[in-house]
């Protein structure tokens, strides 16, 4: 009797204690760089008020991630309405290296009646943030949420939450959905997410969580992760637990009036107007959260703070934006309107993005000078910035960016040119790499300043010039067109029309080079002109059909009197190369000119008419020629269509290819296939299934090649190869039908397609192992045997490797043990032989399967009756 009570009254004070403790609500963990390997965590924790575990809570044991735990002393203790109550815990801690740790902590228990978490007030809480330390991504802060992790919504409303997460190192967010956590951080046994009439999600890159809408009143939890990423890399993330409390209610949510995105220019003032009006009529208070008003330097603000009223509450936002307030990503201000209202209060939340944009690079100029162009701009205002971008096209551009726009748009025609380091710098020379621009082309120029983070500013005004015309310019480099067959070039080029006859004085001298390839031997002078006028010639000494490379030439300009004044830049022969494919042939072409080529039209030889036809153009330096017979020999050639941007020269410039042949042949793998498997338990087989088959490029498919692996541990192997006509396979002989299967086609000419899809089977692809609770021995041919439900249609050796069956009687004694998966048990007794007494008999066993990844075990027990 006396130890009786001794263990009630155990119960009764650790049931005292127990309970004490079911007070968390909500959680989370932040952490501040503070410099080298230290940082200072934050716990901030939400809990039930009138629980007595509130105040006795004075500390919380941390994991610190690093084999280390502490107990972390609480800084804040604030009672709030509705039986919440805030406590923050904060402690520095010093990591010993580089390296990834997981922070975590758990604390029992959560309060009592969370409605997805079964048994909740027996359920830790545990949350968990990750620490990335790497010296080459740089120093981290975990993300600050701004908005408290708890919420009211009520029954059948559209429900919206968002953390308002900042990121004080600008890094890129995303967020997504996980299940709460318990024990161990292990994931709670039963939880599930809320029940919604329709949509339960969280947006993965604005953090706004929607659930539309809720179907019960009660207190719910769920858990979100927030992720950092840096250069495409993980760095950091943080766990939020929260608690949302769903009543039942007629009130609806504010509406609030704000702009979905501006932006500025730094050092300019932004401001708008926001407003939030209940549709009930309810008084709303209207307040700001996000990462401008958290700025060391110039935050944002709003006037008033926070702004209320009966049924519209009214806002203004300010900032006065500095350079270092540039950023590649917006910020994100989150507008949030709340009612009063005697039964629930609801939120409404809207975010606006803002970007603050680089301002341009001021006065941007160009002028041409010798060989080159010159480039020049006013010192940038924003020192801050890394460096600046040079972008080029030839000819002026008419593209005009948009408001927001920063950096240079691809459909503004504009390439990237140069790169510099450094802000100070105010100039740049552009006389492609020593090598020259070419006279009469009007380069026109914009420059933008880019920032560490990726920001780039807007445009600068677009500045053109050229040089001028005082030296030859290359127009023609081209198989003659009179003649295709025979192969010579027929080379022009257009004379200096600015020539400084008093520096360099006549008579003059052409001097025409050429070089194998494009940038290959040189072979000396073909040709010398004599005065200005001499700009044609026609190079017998090669020919460009039987040629492997192309060939390129130059003109030197040389002053009788004075000696040589410069060269034209170099051009190249425009040469066809021609690749087989299956019925086709792909033809490419990239001459180097100096002048741009717009187009480029496709010659094909006619047998029939016994004259080359047009058969297509292109603008891309690439032409496919298809539904050809393989093994039949086509020939081409190309002209192209450009010209220079300036005026003054022949317009439009055509140039001819060289006449190339060509021979498609099948040198293209078929389609891979796709396969499905159905699985025959009783004969322990598998049937694969070849479907999907795309005639485009399956219609010469000869055989499929069957590839098996039996489990995870094994590599695939051949086992079997079937003509194409055959568009199933049955696998026979398994000892079991676990495993996976992939198929390759291969066509008429010996090429292998990629691997189909892999199809795995595992041993639950036949019913599950069952014994039934009764059979009768009894020599009638029906039911006479103790085997697995649905024996013999579902063979038990398909999926079970072996058991371990035991049958005892009531008084425990055994009467039967087997291993085989069949059992066949007839009743007697397996010592004496002697037939069992009708009645109860109970079993333990242990099943274990023949799965893909490995034995899996299961255990079965139950009774099972013999009746004669």
């Amino acid at each position: 009797m006396q130890k009786r009570l001794l263990i009630l009254l155990f119960l009764l004070l650790w049931g005292t204690l127990y309970v004490s403790a079911t007070h968390q609500r909500a959680a989370e963990i932040t952490y501040k760089w503070l410099g080298g390997l230290t940082y200072e965590v934050t716990i901030t924790m939400y809990t039930y008020t009138p629980s007595p575990a509130d105040d006795a809570r004075t500390s919380l044991p941390i994991r610190w991630g690093d084999n280390s735990i502490s107990d972390i002393p609480r800084i804040t203790f604030n009672a709030l309405p509705d039986n919440y109550t805030l406590n923050v815990y904060q402690m520095n801690h010093t990591y010993p290296a580089s390296g990834t740790y997981i922070i975590s902590v758990e604390d029992p228990n959560r309060n009592f009646g969370v409605v997805n978490i079964p048994n909740s007030v027996n359920v830790p809480i545990y949350v968990e943030s990750l620490l990335v330390i790497n010296p080459f991504l740089g120093e981290n802060n975990s993300v600050q949420l701004l908005n408290p992790p708890i919420d009211q919504g009520c029954v059948g409303k559209l429900f919206v939450h968002n953390a308002s997460a900042y990121d004080p190192d600008g890094d890129s967010l995303s967020y997504r959905l996980v299940n709460c956590r318990g024990a161990n951080g292990l994931e709670i046994p039963g939880y599930t997410f809320p029940v919604t009439s329709n949509i339960f999600a969280i947006n993965e890159t604005t953090g706004d969580l929607t659930w539309e809408n809720p179907v019960l009143q009660g207190e719910y939890n769920i858990a979100f992760l927030i992720e950092e990423w840096r250069k495409g890399i993980l760095i950091g993330s943080v766990m939020r637990d929260m608690q949302i409390l769903i009543g039942a209610c007629n009130n609806n949510p504010p509406v609030i009036t704000s702009p979905e995105s501006t932006c500025v220019i730094a050092g300019q003032q932004l401001t708008f107007d926001v407003s939030a009006t209940d549709p009930d009529n309810n008084a709303v208070f209207l307040t700001a959260s996000g990462a401008p008003f958290e700025l060391a330097d110039n935050p944002a603000s709003i006037i008033p703070d926070p702004g209320a009223g009966t049924p519209t509450a009214s806002i203004s936002f300010f900032w006065n934006t500095q350079c270092i307030h540039i950023q590649r990503l917006p910020y994100n201000v989150l507008f949030k309107a709340r009612d009063v209202h005697p039964e629930v209060s609801l939120t409404a939340l809207k975010t606006t993005s803002i970007k603050v944009m680089a301002p341009a690079v001021e006065n941007f100029q160009t002028t041409a000078l010798g060989i080159g162009i010159n480039l020049s701009w006013d010192n940038y205002s924003c020192t801050n910035a890394v460096g600046f971008r040079l972008y080029r096209r030839n000819g002026t551009s008419s593209y005009i960016p948009g408001e927001c726009e920063t950096g240079v748009s691809a459909a503004s025609g504009f390439q990237l040119l140069q790169q510099i380091q450094g802000a100070e710098t105010i100039s740049f020379r552009d006389d492609n790499n020593g090598n020259g621009l070419v006279p009469g082309i009007d380069y026109c120029y914009v420059i933008t300043a880019y920032f560490s983070d990726g920001a780039e500013s807007i445009m600068s005004n677009q500045s053109c010039s050229r040089l001028n015309r005082d030296l030859p310019i290359m127009t023609h480099v081209s198989n003659d067109s009179t003649i295709l067959t025979s192969g010579r070039v027929l080379l022009a080029w257009s004379k200096p029309t600015e020539l400084d006859t008093i520096q360099y004085p006549g008579p003059y001298q052409y001097d025409l080079i050429r070089y194998q390839g494009i940038s290959g031997e040189n072979q000396g002078i073909v040709f010398t002109g004599i005065g200005l006028n001499d700009t044609l010639f026609t190079d017998n000494g090669v020919n460009l059909n039987t040629s492997p490379n192309p060939y390129s030439y130059e003109v030197k300009l040389r002053s009788l009197a004075v000696g040589d004044i410069g060269s034209s830049r170099k051009a190249s022969s425009v040469f066809l190369e021609i690749t087989p494919t299956d019925k086709a042939l792909v033809l490419s072409w990239s001459p180097q000119v100096p002048w741009i080529n717009d187009s480029a039209e496709i010659f094909r030889f006619s047998g029939q008419n016994n004259a080359f036809e047009k058969i297509g153009s292109s603008k891309t330096g690439n032409y496919r020629d298809k539904d050809l017979i393989n093994g039949q020999i086509y020939l081409y050639y190309i002209r192209t269509i450009g010209g220079y941007s300036a005026e003054g020269f022949v317009h439009p410039i055509i140039n001819y290819s060289q006449l190339a042949e060509g021979i498609p042949i099948d040198n293209l793998p078929p389609c891979p296939p796709e396969i499905l498997v159905e699985t025959d338990c009783e004969k322990i087989e598998n049937t694969l299934y070849f479907i999907n088959l795309i005639d485009s490029c399956s219609y010469d498919i000869s055989r499929f090649r069957i590839y098996y692996t039996p489990s995870a541990s094994v590599a695939f192997s051949l086992i079997d190869s079937v003509p194409a006509i055959q568009l199933s396979y049955t696998h026979k002989q398994m000892e079991y039908v676990t495993g996976c299967y992939y198929v390759k086609a291969v066509d008429s000419t010996g090429n292998v397609s990629m691997a189909s899809n892999i199809f795995c089977v595992d041993y639950d692809a036949c019913p599950i192992y069952e014994l039934p609770n009764v059979f009768t021995p009894n020599a009638d041919q029906y039911n006479d045997f103790l085997v697995p439900i649905n024996y013999p249609s579902t063979n038990p050796k398909a999926n079970v490797d072996r058991i371990e069956l035991t049958i005892f009687n009531r008084w425990g004694n055994v009467v039967f043990e087997t291993s085989d998966p069949s059992i066949n048990w007839d009743g007697k007794h397996q010592r004496t032989g002697q037939d069992c007494a009708d009645g109860t008999y109970f079993y333990v066993c242990e099943v274990f399967f023949q799965g893909f990844d490995g034995p899996v075990q299961q255990r079965l027990q139950g009774s099972i009756t013999i009746i004669r």
